[in-house]
């Protein structure tokens, strides 16, 4: 039995090795969260410097205190997915969105040597990828000042599992978590983005029973369009990538209005008519809870 898989690639069709593999995952998860080195590099991005970024050296107090990070402004921070780096489109999409709508940090994590390599592999190396951020995160904070309140963490695909272990590892405190239609192919266990992550988790599923894992996972979870093949789009990859370009268009206009959903099955036929939840956005004392249907467009801003 196989099954298809493109988180980030271009490659519309990838196939990986046998689900068989399931059954050794979580063992191969804890042997090298036990084993891994942090090769994670993080790139500020400020209205400072909105387009080259400044290296922060996790440990480096020399890096942060001559960098453009300011203590007293919010941090966001994207995590791509698999096969991917730092100039990634979700990175780059989502960064000019914040910096040109409000005054903040962004810190582009760049973990593009786990992410490397089959899926497989880069998703054993998730859990260690996302506890080594948290773990910067936390030195980021006591060293160059900052609140957990004005934490938001972003992660795409595989980046937004990373997100999810990342904000386990410092407690949940993060006061919110996106994760950006979170990988589906294996990801059905403990090491997955889930509530405890942040003190307000949301999911946006645009490829659900493709990439993308199809149950509610988050305090929130948003089913665009159904949650399956976007308007506009005949491939799954391109679905899976417009959960991040969704959310980019939500940053500057906030104008996807979700309607809450009984349960998964009225989100996925997209016939909901609950009270109304805006979907996305970068507002960070957002609050919510349930399932919720949104309709978009076919083309920019959707």
């Amino acid at each position: 039995m196989i099954t298809r898989v493109a988180n980030e690639p271009e490659d519309d069709e990838i196939v990986i090795e046998d689900l068989s593999q399931y059954n050794n995952f979580q063992n191969d998860v804890r042997e090298n969260l036990l084993n891994a080195n942090d090769n994670n590099a993080y790139w500020l991005f400020t209205r400072q410097n909105p387009t080259t970024p400044q290296i922060i050296v996790s440990g480096d107090a020399i890096s942060l205190w001559t960098s453009n990070y300011d203590s007293n402004k919010p941090l966001k921070v994207i995590a791509h997915g698999w096969g991917r780096d730092g100039t990634s489109p979700v990175n780059t999409m989502i960064t000019s969105a914040f910096l040109d709508v409000s005054d903040v940090n962004v810190i582009v994590v760049d973990w593009s040597d786990s992410a490397s390599g089959n899926y497989v592999s880069a998703s054993v190396r998730v859990p260690a990828v996302g506890r080594f951020l948290g773990i910067f995160l936390q030195w980021l904070i006591r060293t160059g000042g900052g609140n957990w309140d004005n934490v938001h963490l972003i992660g795409y695909s595989l980046g937004a599992h990373l997100v999810g272990n990342a904000g386990r590892e410092v407690g949940g405190q993060p006061i919110r978590v996106t994760g950006l239609d979170p990988a589906g192919p294996f990801w059905s266990n403990p090491f997955a983005l889930n509530k405890n992550s942040g003190r307000y988790v949301e999911a946006i599923h645009t490829n659900i029973l493709s990439r993308g894992i199809t149950e509610p996972i988050a305090h929130v979870d948003f089913y665009p369009n159904g949650g399956q093949m976007q308007p506009g789009c005949d491939t799954n990859q391109c679905s899976h990538s417009r959960s991040y370009q969704l959310f980019a268009s939500s940053i500057r206009t906030n104008h996807f209005i979700g309607r809450e959903c009984a349960n998964l099955w009225q989100a996925i036929i997209n016939q909901c008519n609950g009270r109304t939840f805006n979907m996305g956005n970068g507002i960070l004392s957002k609050k919510g809870n349930g399932i919720y249907a949104v309709n978009t467009s076919s083309s920019w801003p959707f």
